[in-house]
């Protein structure tokens, strides 16, 4: 696998997802090398001297302590004593793949020439993360501005190679010295100097990497919400009108014009969402004793695309705020160079973290949604004043000694409910931190704990609704068998079936849930109708 060329411009969604899940290797582009080198050698020439000025983290104390002076002598001392006071991360490890996205971040970051760190710390970063060396870094203690400062400290701690530190290589727990060592990495402490500690550790980074992880599943998750809605559609043999191109066009919403085209696609060549498949009356249809026109569905069916739509346009914008900050400079102070060919200090506030909570709780709203109205869609399936002649509850003969699925169906209806209290948005909170010096924070590691908390929960509503679907379809293929699925559904269906043990009588609920969970939260569904019509939009 090729390395990832870091440049402080380029780097995507995609890419950080390799390095995270795929173990690809990271490299600095060679402008950017040269102009670290260049900013570093002007602040060796010109700054680190007993009489420079008062510069925020070079030659003073950080926080509330930055009117105290720093001598010279003691700067090595002081960016140590930095990296193990900030070392107060607490709560469980963050997993290795969000570790190494926060890394490549931070690399990233440095890139664009203006944090002022030496090249030694930035080559020995990219050593470390090109090897496996993975920082033990706690997942919680940071509310989002002055960056993550306790869990890039804890990043910098092993960086160090400090004695007590901790990190993954090669799957297993160990002291960071050794570590470094297995990785081929002198383990030898590795002396900081000074503006080396702040840039490593006044940054969004791991906001930055969680929000990368949660966007690209949550963009599976939106696809695969489409084809579990285009499967359920079939099942009640729902009205194709509501998903004409003209209705959607004049709306002019472009998350909206994808999603019912995605559903047009998975459907095409139906003939059971047709009013002829319609008119076959089923023997549990309590509500329809003579056939009429179904005219529309309700809403969770026929608003299905303006709804899932509107969640899709929020993750796209989430992308495009998220695409920016992987290339932003987010420490401080930061170092430019003016019209005089010398370099500036400017402090100023990147490293607040609230345009990464504002997208993660839009991100978490919007998943909470597509939850909700797949919740809809599966609830109905099991209702008999809604699904138009299928066996309450789904529930195989006979009816009542059997009782079907109404409990899976609570199940997720469950999951649905816990989603919506993880829905409030963590950056209208704020509280104010080191004796107010920091009086406003984004809370954006919180939007993104939580935001992946409903991302892992997603599966468990479209799993049930999928598997639902399927049942739906399964009861009814001797009544219905001449009208045939669409191609795309016939997939889905066919795909389901070949993991989910249906008969007629109850059977014992997790050798049907598992399976159908697992297709959905593994990909495998949206592999399917990807291999069979393409790449969803």
């Amino acid at each position: 696998m090729n390395a990832i060329i870091l440049d402080g411009d380029s780097l995507t969604i995609k890419d950080t997802v390799r390095i995270a899940r795929q173990g690809a290797k990271v490299a600095l582009a060679d402008a950017a090398r040269a102009e670290i080198i260049k900013v570093r050698n002007y602040i060796e020439e010109n700054w680190l001297t007993e009489n420079a000025p008062p510069t925020y983290g070079f030659n003073t104390g950080v926080g509330k302590l930055k009117d105290y002076a720093i001598n010279q002598a003691d700067n090595d001392r002081f960016q140590r004593n930095i990296v193990l006071s900030h070392c107060s991360g607490i709560g469980e490890p963050a997993s290795e793949e969000i570790v190494r996205a926060m890394m490549a971040v931070r690399i990233n970051a440095f890139c664009l020439g203006v944090s002022g760190l030496r090249i030694e710390v930035v080559d020995r970063l990219v050593e470390m993360l090109n090897r496996g060396v993975h920082p033990v870094v706690p997942i919680q203690g940071s509310v989002g501005a002055s960056g993550d400062l306790a869990p890039l400290a804890h990043m910098v701690s092993v960086l160090i190679g400090y004695v007590e530190a901790e990190a993954y290589y090669q799957g297993e727990r160990m002291p960071a010295p050794q570590a470094l060592e297995k990785a081929g990495i002198s383990p030898i402490v590795f002396d900081l100097k000074a503006k080396d500690c702040l840039a490593l550790i006044n940054g969004n980074s791991l906001c930055a990497a969680m929000a990368v992880l949660n966007l690209h599943d949550a963009e599976m998750l939106m696809k695969t919400a489409d084809a579990a809605g285009a499967l359920s559609l079939e099942a009640i043999r729902g009205e194709q009108a509501a998903f004409d191109p003209r209705i959607h066009l004049v709306r002019k919403q472009p998350g909206q014009i994808a999603t019912a085209e995605n559903i047009r696609r998975i459907i095409e060549g139906s003939r059971r969402t047709t009013e002829a498949a319609r008119a076959v009356r089923l023997e549990d249809d309590i509500l329809h004793p003579k056939h009429t026109a179904r005219i529309q569905d309700q809403y969770s069916f026929r608003c299905l695309p303006q709804v899932h739509g509107s969640c899709r346009d929020q993750l796209e914008h989430a992308k495009e705020v998220i695409t920016r900050e992987l290339n932003a400079a987010t420490d401080n102070p930061l170092v430019f160079w003016n019209e005089l060919g010398a370099l500036e200090f400017l402090s100023g506030g990147n490293f607040h973290c609230e345009p990464i909570a504002f997208a993660m709780d839009l991100l978490t709203i919007a998943l909470v949604e597509i939850g909700n109205i797949s919740e809809r869609r599966l609830f109905s399936l099991c209702d008999t004043t809604l699904n138009y002649g299928l066996p309450p509850n789904l529930a195989g003969k006979p009816i009542g000694l059997n009782y079907g699925y109404g409990i899976i169906s609570t199940a997720a209806a469950s999951v649905a409910s816990e989603n919506k209290t993880l829905a409030f948005p963590a950056v209208a909170d704020t509280i104010p931190t080191k004796s107010s010096q920091e009086d406003h924070v984004s809370m954006a590691t919180w939007a993104c704990r939580k935001t992946r908390q409903v991302v892992d929960n997603m599966p468990k509503i479209l799993g049930v609704e999928c598997l639902l679907a399927a049942r739906a379809i399964f009861l009814t293929e001797e009544a219905l068998g001449g009208y045939k699925l669409g191609a795309g559904s016939q997939a889905l269906y066919d795909a389901l079936r070949d993991a989910i043990p249906f008969q007629q009588e109850d059977s014992y609920m997790p050798k049907q849930t598992t399976p159908a969970l697992e297709i959905v939260r593994s990909g495998a569904f949206l592999e399917t109708i990807e291999n069979k019509i393409g790449a969803l939009k």
